[in-house]
């Protein structure tokens, strides 16, 4: 069954600078938020993991000047119904494909933030035909947040260690709490990734709208169990871009460290290209992971000139 979004305080939730709505689409109540004018060429924007609609915030001013934006929550985070069970890469994709039906209604430019990402993947292989015009994925962990992915190390040698320490200490729908004991666990944890994680004395607001289960599906690999990332890149059928970020490998233990090793983006451009489909990739080695809150002008402008490449939407 599903439950109302929000650990167990109910006060969680902040104002921000651009209204909030909500649609039904059957099993979740998804949030969203919209701004620009309805006349220009349509872009919907999907969150990173822990992230909500408004790690995007910064930039939609911006956005707003070239596109009517849509911001979501996902199931499992922000003000989005949370679903014990029930996270999956295809079904937030499936949620996607319904809103952007029912809300959208006209051929939309996705942008996803690393999960978000590899979800903007996901539509452009599966969303129904004439849905998506394009597709960027932004700094995505294309096969590293697998378990066992086909290319490259997974997500257990990743961001997974930082999942599991959410699923002892934080618990499915912060059914345990105990912020204290994980950032305690986080600063003794060998691993480098789990320390470039928000381990603040409090929750970050991020965190307090997200469903740890989340997590918990990644690191185990329930997540992405039904959707290998070699077989969906295999499908997609619009065009692609991949920004990728700041990355390394720690001399010391072979720990790669960032969204996605040079390997993990090199095959995926490969896979693509072989589906028969436009990819640009580019590197951005000094920027953070999610670009789009860091540096929104710089953004703006990757994504508007990108976009401006794409073949108009058809009618």
């Amino acid at each position: 069954m599903a439950v109302q979004p929000g650990p167990p305080a109910r006060d969680v939730f902040v104002p921000h600078a651009f209204p909030e709505n909500q649609i039904d689409l059957g099993e979740i109540v998804l949030n969203y938020a919209e701004v620009g004018a309805p006349d220009r060429p349509a872009l919907l924007l999907l969150p990173e993991q822990t992230g909500s609609w408004w790690s995007y915030e910064p930039a939609m001013r911006l956005l707003a000047e070239h596109f009517h934006v849509f911001a979501v929550d996902l199931r499992g985070q922000g003000r989005s119904t949370w679903t014990p069970r029930r996270y999956s890469l295809d079904n937030f994709g499936n949620d996607l494909v319904r809103f952007i039906a029912l809300a959208i209604g006209r051929p939309v430019v996705v942008a996803g933030c690393s999960s978000g990402g590899v979800l903007a993947a996901w539509l452009s292989a599966y969303a129904m035909p004439g849905q998506i015009r394009g597709a960027v994925c932004e700094d995505a962990p294309l096969f590293s947040s697998e378990l066992t992915p086909a290319h490259g190390t997974g997500v257990r040698q990743g961001a997974g260690p930082a999942f599991e320490l959410y699923r002892d200490h934080l618990g499915d729908q912060w059914s345990v709490g105990d912020w204290a004991g994980m950032v305690e666990a986080a600063r003794r944890s060998p691993h480098r990734m789990v320390r470039l994680f928000d381990m603040s004395d409090q929750p970050p607001q991020s965190l307090k709208e997200y469903d740890p289960e989340w997590g918990r599906a990644f690191f185990e690999g329930t997540a992405g169990v039904n959707c290998p990332h070699d077989r969906m890149l295999a499908q997609v059928k619009t065009p692609i871009l991949i920004t990728h970020h700041a990355h390394s490998t720690d001399p010391e233990t072979g720990e790669e460290i960032g969204a996605l090793s040079d390997l993990q983006a090199d095959r995926a451009q490969a896979i693509i290209r072989e589906a028969g489909v436009p990819v640009d990739y580019r590197s951005f080695p000094d920027a953070a992971h999610a670009m789009h809150t860091t540096e929104p002008a710089r953004y703006t402008d990757v994504l508007t000139a990108w976009a401006a490449t794409l073949p108009p939407a058809a009618g």
